[in-house]
């Protein structure tokens, strides 16, 4: 194992070493004072009944009298959990109480991780109708597909909150702003290159359909599922049922010149590689990466591990390479997107996100990153910059109003100190627990 890969397996054995000392990632803090038993006739019985009235008189009050419009349900049957596969809601809970530190840490929203024990999609959307009234909003996450698609399009047609499955959604929103920037460098138009798409699941298809949403020719577009490229000759998917539609469409909308063979052929002569496939290295190989056209783009985004090294791909001749990992350069991963969109449905209580709000929120990232500076390494900000959430906050609630679908309303300025504040004061929060010694050092 060379030394860079040693370094790339590091996280793994921290992660085991630490989960234990601290048991998980999260929990529940009080956010109101107890300064005596006064104070539980307050925040319990007797006083609670009045808000209870209050909300049983007007229900949109249950916004102002509890947490709901900044509680998160994080929802997942564990059915396809990073690049892990199937392996259920209780090896899947260490990723979603990692996504609820995400979500607080970085975004200032309160995440319940919900890993449910059901298998059948009715049962995964009955099961979130039924919690509606306790969460702002619900992410979904690291459900198989072709189920997620349909789980989330019940949802979204059922739910008076706004939901969002972010293996989809968000990744394709961060992917999109890193192109977006990725293009800038090497000088050429979205609407101009030819795209090759490794992974034909709910990533890959996603990123197809905002792709085409901000201009990119679908004809040029390249989709490769297991079996290889999908075209309009695929005749084991073109004429499938409805199981199988989000392929049936990539079949008749993509490959112009239906190119057929596998993933090499997919990228020969191609400007830009978007790999959702199975965790590598070894996925995509170093020689193919050599036929793909100058200034190439490659973003090998499986988790825990990349379809290729990307010291292997920059090798190789690729320019600009990006994968979905905190510890290597340009890290192209939903958790650049997630924080600050939900910041911004929740501070303007939409209720709905829809891809002209997740295109806002792509554009306001790729540009707060040309604001920065771009560099190869460097074509989106860490997502541990504040001001990530904050732009993007922003551009999603003003996309929100500006579609009709805010219950509450902010001018763009006020907007953005309701947000910087919730950010702010969940990164002071965590100061203050760990100089207090609450949250111990990692041993």
């Amino acid at each position: 194992m060379s030394d860079r890969e040693a370094s790339a397996a590091r996280p793994a054995a921290d992660a085991l070493r630490l989960h234990p000392q601290y048991r998980g990632k999260i929990q529940a803090a009080p956010k109101c004072p107890v300064r005596g038993m006064e104070d539980f006739s307050v925040w319990y019985s007797p006083g609670v009944a009045a808000p209870c009235k209050e909300i049983v008189r007007d229900p949109a009050a249950v916004y102002a009298h509890t947490n709901k419009g900044n509680t998160v349900a994080i929802v997942t049957d564990g059915s396809r959990v990073l690049g892990l596969g199937d392996i259920g809601p209780e090896a899947g809970l260490p990723v979603m109480e990692g996504k609820a530190l995400l979500f607080k840490y970085l975004g200032g929203v309160d995440a319940v991780p919900l890993c449910l024990d059901a298998h059948d999609p009715h049962d995964l959307v009955r099961a979130v109708q039924w919690l509606q009234p306790s969460f702002g909003g619900v992410n979904l996450e690291d459900i198989a597909q072709p189920k997620c698609f349909r789980v989330l399009a019940a949802l979204r047609r059922s739910l008076r909150i706004p939901v969002w499955h972010d293996d989809q959604q968000g990744t394709a929103t961060v992917l999109l702003a890193a192109l977006e920037n990725a293009l800038v460098r090497v000088g050429k138009p979205l609407a101009g290159v030819r795209i090759a798409i490794i992974g034909a699941g709910a990533a890959g298809f996603s990123t197809y359909r905002l792709l085409r949403a901000a201009g990119a020719d679908p004809g040029a577009i390249v989709v490769c599922d297991r079996k290889g490229p999908l075209s309009a000759a695929r005749d084991d998917l073109v004429t499938q049922p409805e199981a199988l539609a989000e392929k049936a469409e990539l079949c008749r909308d993509t490959n112009r010149g239906r190119v057929h063979g596998g993933i090499a052929d997919a990228l020969r002569g191609a400007d830009v590689c978007i790999a959702f496939a199975c965790p590598g290295p070894g996925v995509i190989q170093p020689a193919w990466v050599r036929t793909m056209a100058p200034g190439a783009i490659l973003f090998a985004c499986a988790n825990p591990t990349p379809e290729i090294w990307p010291w292997e791909a920059t090798e190789a001749g690729a320019r600009i390479v990006g994968t979905g990992r905190s510890d290597l350069p340009n890290q192209v991963n939903n958790s650049l997107g997630f924080p600050g969109i939900f910041r911004g449905v929740l501070d303007v209580r939409a209720r709905a996100i829809t891809d002209e709000m997740a295109l806002a929120a792509a554009r306001a990232l790729a540009a707060y990153a040309r604001e920065r500076g771009l560099r190869d390494d460097a074509i989106l900000p860490p997502m541990d910059d504040p001001e990530v959430v904050v732009r993007q906050a922003v551009a999603v609630g003003q996309q929100a109003i500006a579609q009709g679908l805010a219950a509450q309303p902010l001018g763009p300025d006020e907007q953005r100190e309701v947000a910087r504040g919730k950010v702010y004061e969940a990164r002071a929060m965590m100061t203050a627990l760990t100089q207090a010694g609450v949250i111990a050092p990692p041993r």
